[in-house]
């Protein structure tokens, strides 16, 4: 995929910005060009749907006068001047921001590295749909599918222009692919869905559509019959796809913004025990070819690899330079823009992997409960209560046995944490990792 606006041409235009505010009076400024570029296709029952294809480059401006801070966004076409002339009279006028400031020129770095993101095959439309039709193909085939909830494939690039008045400046971009297929099995009132997608950086590494087609059937088929379980403590094991919403939810937990304001229940346990012993949690930003790599961050800083938690004791939150200051500590280069403001996040996030393959952790479980789907919102980031609607499979004799739906998981994430054991089988191919988990002590409401 070629990127449709030449990047140097994106970086001239921010440094335009930059300029025009200095010479209208800001003390510092900084310009970024948030890209996203994509092509679409979705298919039902062998006819396509839709194609979609959209593009944009949106700027935004940030200037400092003193203290005050203000932000205007511009198409590609906006006068420098008169942007920058409106941004400045804004900053005058507003408030004054103790914490908000462009990053230390001293940690902007000063060559950012090529981590792979890009990857410059053309895929047409014509491609895409007929990925997305076999995919679908594929899941129609599977004995005991009766409905297609459609397939789509995508390809499409983002990325990032920064350009500040403290001398830096520098873009990148990345390209996404993929492919996914939605399958119904049963009738009636015994209606199951299940779905299944692969999507990469590169587009040769992406998983072939049949397959994908194919194990959305088969993860239809395999939900049929489903029963109810009775209510008591359960050991609850949450397949790959599920486990990488319990590390987000750890994510969220220790984002430097969400202890600024106080609303996390990890709040107060930095230096402490939030995991077993032996479980450890990284980030990553540098990783190549990593789904959420990033040569640095939205404001002009390379992060590194940080062991989050280590030994299950909490050893870092993500900070930007303007929640770092506000917590008394300094940047970890976790900084992204959210429209034309910075907010810290997490890059690649892992649970690693412990010593124990998923089915000998299912083995050893006994008896409980491996959740395959969640629903609803029941999850409270202040208190850390955590319920949620659930289906999956009964595990008996260490084994999975019938599918189980309808039922409710709760418990408290702190305490899940706490009781959380990782197997072996992580998959890095997502922004947010996580292996098969077994937590115990969580409360099952059944009927």
């Amino acid at each position: 995929m070629s990127a449709p606006t030449d990047s140097r041409q994106l970086v001239d235009k921010a440094a335009s910005l930059v300029e025009a505010a200095r010479r209208a009076g800001a003390d510092a400024a900084d310009a970024v060009v948030i890209r996203s570029h994509s092509t679409n296709v979705t298919v039902r029952l062998g006819k396509v749907e839709g194609t979609e294809a959209s593009e944009s480059d949106e700027f935004a401006l940030r200037v400092f006068v003193g203290r005050k801070v203000a932000s205007v966004s511009a198409n590609a076409d906006a006068d420098p001047a008169r942007l920058a002339e409106r941004a400045v009279a804004m900053a005058k006028v507003s408030p004054e921001n103790p914490y908000e400031a462009l990053a230390p020129a001293e940690r902007l770095v000063a060559r950012p590295r090529d981590l792979d993101l890009f990857d410059p095959t053309e895929v047409a439309a014509a491609k895409l749909t007929g990925d997305a039709l076999a995919a679908e193909e594929a899941a129609l085939a599977v004995g005991g599918i009766t409905n297609s909830g459609g397939a789509s494939a995508w390809a499409g690039l983002g990325g990032l222009v920064l350009v500040t008045s403290a001398g830096f400046q520098g873009h990148y971009a990345v390209t996404r692919f993929g492919v996914s297929a939605s399958a119904i099995a049963g009738t009636g009132t015994a209606m199951e869905r299940d779905y299944d997608f692969t999507s990469r950086l590169h587009f040769a590494e992406l998983e072939d559509a049949a397959t994908i087609g194919r194990r959305a059937g088969e993860r239809a088929v395999r939900r049929l019959g489903a029963r109810k379980v009775k209510t008591g403590p359960v050991t609850v094991v949450f397949d790959p796809r599920m486990a990488r919403g319990i590390a987000g939810h750890l994510a969220g937990a220790i984002n430097g913004s969400s202890i600024a304001r106080k609303t996390s229940f990890l709040k107060d346990f930095m230096g402490k025990r939030i995991l077993k012993s032996d479980v450890d949690v990284t980030d990553d930003p540098l990783r190549p070819r990593g789904t959420s790599s990033r040569p640095f961050d939205g404001e002009g800083i390379e992060g590194q690899k940080l062991s989050m938690v280590e030994d299950g004791v909490l050893r870092h939150w993500f900070l930007s330079s303007s929640v770092a200051k506000e917590l008394g500590l300094e940047t970890n280069g976790r900084g992204v823009r959210s429209g034309s403001t910075v907010v810290p996040a997490s890059t690649n996030f892992a649970i690693e992997p412990g010593g124990i393959s998923p089915e000998d952790l299912i083995r050893g479980v006994g008896t409980g409960f491996y959740v395959t789907e969640v629903f609803g919102q029941g999850v409270d980031m202040v208190t850390g209560q955590y319920s949620r609607g659930a289906s999956g499979f009964w595990i008996e004799n260490g084994e999975l046995s019938y599918p189980v739906s309808e039922v409710t998981i709760a418990s408290n994430l702190k305490d899940m944490f706490l009781n959380l054991t990782p197997a072996n089988d992580i998959d890095r191919n997502f922004g947010t990792a996580a292996p098969t988990l077994a937590i115990e002590g969580m409360t099952l409401a059944g009927s």
